[in-house]
């Protein structure tokens, strides 16, 4: 049953025999060995696509009930006795990864040392359920009904640059030069995001990088402005450590220059799952929770958008 359901889940009798860790004949053989004991074909397929019969679609929907009802009750015996096992996959864009969840992971790692937690760090979201993963950290609007999104980070951005780059700037920022801003663009983008600062009682004000240089890494972005190249509009996860260090200083901190979300997303047909409810809640509980966004407010993700790490 778990073989089959990842095969349709994924659309693929490869992609789900590398979500299992199984060779591919194994795969193959499961679902034919199943079919056979069924006296039903559950799957047409050739090399271009696979499609459910009637039997395979009545077949999902009873074996995704069972599964989830032995996952849970799997669950609750391991945590009457507190020892979760098993695997959990995790995807993470590089920077926040590097900069925020990864750190923490480890003392995750200590808490349940049988439960096996494999991260991948990429800015190129992926479908959950084709790709097994059972938990995302993403930032946009959560608009597929499949997915169920839980706010746990909110991310500050920071105009910032190196100190003294930021002592020669003008008084406001409706003065500043477009060509000392280094910009952030898509993955695969030429067009830098812009600034927009604002504050009480004032016009906003929106700023264009036209600077000599433009990133798809705020870590590049940081990095340049190290190097005294020009003002960066980065989270603040990201340079919080530079500006204590003294290395870089903040620019117009009396305005507002925009917030950033992070969600934890999950498949709605694993939201009940134990492991996956005790990753989330360490990562509510070790996050900030100062820090964290009003839960009714939602962000634009989806399985072919491009991060902006």
């Amino acid at each position: 049953m778990q073989v089959f359901v990842r095969v349709t889940e994924s659309g693929s009798f490869s992609r789900a025999a590398a979500s299992l860790n199984l060779a591919n004949a194994t795969v193959t053989a499961c679902v034919r060995n199943l079919e056979k004991h069924l006296g039903a074909t559950l799957i047409n397929r050739n090399t271009r696509f696979l499609c459910l019969t009637d039997a395979g679609e009545q077949f999902l929907r009873d074996s995704r009930q069972i599964l989830q009802a032995v996952e849970r009750a799997e669950s609750d015996i391991q945590s009457a006795i507190g020892e979760l096992r098993g695997t959990l996959r995790m995807e993470v864009p590089i920077a926040i990864g590097q900069a925020l969840i990864c750190p923490a992971l480890s003392l995750f790692a200590a808490r349940h040392p049988r439960l096996s937690l494999a991260v991948t760090l990429t800015n190129q979201t992926h479908n959950m359920i084709e790709n097994a993963i059972d938990v995302a950290i993403r930032m946009g609007r959560v608009e597929e009904a499949d997915m169920v999104a839980r706010p746990i980070f909110e991310g500050r951005y920071l105009v910032c640059g190196r100190p003294d780059v930021v002592d020669r700037l003008p008084a406001h920022p409706s003065q500043l030069d477009p060509r000392l801003c280094l910009g952030l663009v898509d993955e695969g983008g030429f067009v830098p995001a812009g600034w927009q600062l604002e504050r009480e009682g004032e016009e906003p004000v929106f700023v264009r990088p036209d600077g000599p240089l433009h990133f798809n890494s705020s870590n590049a972005l940081i990095g340049a402005a190290l190097q005294g190249t020009g003002l960066v509009h980065v989270l603040d996860v990201y340079a919080d450590a530079y500006v204590a260090s003294g290395e870089l200083a903040c620019a117009y901190p009396e305005w507002t220059t925009g917030i950033k979300p992070f969600y934890a997303v999950t498949p709605k047909t694993r939201v009940m799952s134990t492991k996956i409810r005790t990753l989330i809640d360490f990562l509510l509980e070790t996050l900030d929770a100062q820090r964290r966004p009003r839960p009714w407010e939602a962000v634009r993700t989806g399985p072919a958008a491009a991060w902006r790490p």
